[in-house]
């Protein structure tokens, strides 16, 4: 490796304990994740508490893991980056424990990172330039929105959820089909094996930028409770809709707009029904960039590459910086164009 500087990043929004040691230009070194899913899955959903406790449990050996993995001993970090909201309470507190703690021991700049900021900076850790203006569709398990970005750090956000994000959709649907959680994976693996058969409504289609998917989801509901559902046929006919809707705003905020990048993160950017229709042409010449598989869901890699530009145009945060469990875009510092 060669001698340019790193950082140590830190995230524990939800339910992965996750480190990474990133360089200045966005180059990761290393990357460790440990989920939780299978201590959530009896439930059906993340528990905030065993969320919390299993961080305690996992973060050191967690942290330990991507120094060892990169090569890298604490005297040669630049700084120590972490998530500090949108997410869980005790799951925010302890990344936040941890990051701070370190910063003490080691003497090292403390940097604050917005979770949604991580997520639009997840398609660069491939290599990917990013030219602005530029449009951000943030499309995850809690989040769903599109942002306007004229220049690096200057949010607008066009619209968000008012109710599921599409992530808790699919997993809300699979529940409906009878699978355990998570069951998004399953969603999108099924809709690549059948037809779109059912009549579903595409929520809020014409109604600017926000979204609403529980008219979706109850839509489904009703279908299965007619009985003989066929679940491969409901699966694509579900992604379909809600794929129409993403790609129909998006290609409004295209036209309205005019970036030169769209930048489509997240979870549910994995979804190749999603990547299809916005790689098909429909939204004109711009570029569409997403991110590698691996950095689509959440990740410290991308609080890396978050934290190294808040680093270098800013400077550390404050060591008394609280945890901010409903964060969000734009960021307070960062002044949006009118």
């Amino acid at each position: 490796m060669d001698k340019k500087q790193v950082i140590l990043a830190i995230e524990s929004s939800c339910d992965e304990t996750a480190a990474a040691v990133v360089q200045d230009d966005f180059t990761v070194i290393s990357s460790v994740v440990s989920s939780q899913i299978a201590l959530h899955a009896k439930w059906g959903g993340v528990v905030p508490g065993i969320a919390s406790k299993q961080h305690v449990v996992a973060m050191n050996g967690v942290i330990g893991e991507a120094l060892e993995k990169a090569d890298v001993t604490p005297e040669e970090l630049s700084a120590v980056a972490v998530t500090v909201g949108p997410g869980l309470p005790g799951s925010l507190a302890t990344g936040i424990s941890a990051a701070k703690a370190l910063c003490l021991a080691w003497e090292k700049p403390f940097v604050a990172v917005n979770h949604l900021e991580g997520h639009l900076f997840s398609a660069e850790l491939d290599g990917a330039k990013i030219e602005f203006p530029a449009i951000y569709l943030l499309v995850s398990g809690g989040h769903c929105m599109i942002v306007y970005a004229a220049e690096r750090g200057k949010y607008k956000l066009l619209g968000t959820t008012l109710d599921d994000s599409v992530g808790e959709a699919y997993d809300k649907v699979a529940r409906e089909l009878g699978f355990e959680y998570p069951g998004g994976p399953i969603i999108d693996k099924l809709s690549l094996q059948g037809k779109d058969s059912y009549p579903l409504p595409r929520p809020m289609l014409d109604r600017g930028y926000d979204f609403s998917f529980s008219g979706l989801k109850t839509a489904v509901r009703r279908e299965i409770d007619k009985g003989n559902v066929v679940k491969e046929d409901m699966a694509t006919s579900f992604v379909v809709a809600s794929m129409d809707v993403l790609s129909t705003k998006l290609r409004k905020a295209v036209q309205e707009y005019q970036p030169r990048n769209v930048i489509v993160v997240g979870g549910v950017s994995k979804s190749p029904i999603l990547r299809s229709k916005l790689t098909d042409g429909s939204l004109g010449k711009v570029n569409v960039i997403f991110p590698g598989l691996k950095y689509s869901t959440d990740n410290a890699a991308m609080i890396g590459a978050a934290g190294w530009w808040q680093f270098k145009t800013k400077g550390p945060s404050a060591d008394n910086v609280p945890m901010m469990p409903g964060l969000s875009i734009p960021l307070a510092e960062a002044k949006p164009d009118a």
